[in-house]
């Protein structure tokens, strides 16, 4: 069977795991963090490539307090508790019984059951297309048997396959099929992330920044499934090591209850940090991120090469825009 994964990374990856392994079994508190931590992380990062323009802090108010934010769409609230509740539901599934498809239609309703309650948990019946992509889905009168198909490779496939190829490919194969009429993203997303589970993985998140990247790799891989593959397998790898990093430093709990922020890749903090105060500049994002100018300075260098930010103005009195 064709290997789809670079074997560098997938060695890598299989050190992490098993790194994080070796801490096991966790505190029962430490558990309940974790869970926690990755509910806001996954439910913020999933969304937020969607376009929900939900801060992760906003986030984290509208899942665990239950509040509206002010001047936000509705919509982009629903989707955040819509995902959670998902996200909870991958945990139900994270044994290693048969997946079903009832498994899948019950994550689309726990998802999209407030945005629309007639779609939500249902496949569609009217031709969709992913914006963007030069492949069409698959017709509406294939999605049943397309399904039947995918949940038998999924089954067939789960001990056969490394865990992080199995995953990505998982999330490709659900993604070029397309099911629903919406929320077709964060549920392969969340089917990634319950291979993962399944497979003594954590979580992995695909930040916002990145969604070029993601978006170009997954369409790339409709000839090339490595070029995906390894894409989400860099993912596995960064998310680990931030698992591992807030592990080493004992920051699990405080992090989640101080704002969730404490292990999350440097570039998202950064660029969240821009995104809720346009025009500001090196120094003061320094200061907010608690950390050197130097270090600030070099990931902001690294958002803008990626077009992700730019900055405006003089250079004492600029500052820094999402684009």
């Amino acid at each position: 069977m064709k290997q789809y994964i670079s074997s560098q990374l997938l060695q890598t990856a299989q050190q992490l795991r098993d790194r994080v392994i070796t801490l096991r079994p966790f505190p029962e508190e430490t558990l309940k963090s974790l869970r926690e931590y990755y509910r806001i992380g996954l439910t913020y990062s999933s969304n937020a490539l969607e376009g929900n323009s939900l801060t992760e802090s906003e986030t984290k108010v509208v899942i665990e307090d239950g509040l509206t934010i002010e001047g936000k769409p509705l919509r982009d609230m629903y989707e955040a508790v819509g995902h959670a509740r998902a996200y909870d539901y991958i945990h139900t599934l994270s044994t290693n019984k048969p997946l079903e498809e009832a498994d899948i239609l019950e994550l689309h309703r726990l998802f999209y059951e407030k945005i629309d309650s007639e779609k939500a948990g249902h496949y569609r019946n009217v031709p969709v297309f992913i914006s963007g992509s030069q492949y069409a889905v698959t017709p509406p009168a294939k999605v049943e048997s397309e399904m039947r198909k995918f949940v038998k490779w999924f089954n067939d496939n789960e001990n056969k396959l490394p865990t992080p190829e199995f995953a990505a490919l998982a999330h490709k194969k659900f993604v070029f099929i397309h099911p629903f009429v919406d929320g077709n993203g964060r549920v392969a997303r969340l089917i990634l992330n319950l291979a993962l589970l399944r497979g003594e993985y954590t979580i992995a998140l695909i930040p916002a920044i990145l969604r070029h990247e993601y978006v170009q790799s997954l369409e790339l891989a409709h000839k090339n499934p490595s070029i995906f593959v390894d894409f989400i397998a860099e993912r596995i790898i960064a998310t680990q090591m931030d698992l591992l990093r807030l592990l080493n430093n004992d920051g699990v709990n405080g992090g989640v209850n101080g704002g969730v922020n404490g292990g999350v890749n440097l570039e998202v903090l950064i660029f969240e940090t821009i995104q809720n105060s346009p025009g500001i500049n090196a120094p003061a994002i320094a200061d907010q991120i608690k950390k050197s100018l130097r270090t600030t300075q070099r990931y902001l260098k690294t958002l803008s090469d990626a077009n992700r930010i730019e900055f405006r103005g003089a250079p004492k009195k600029g500052g820094y825009y999402i684009l």
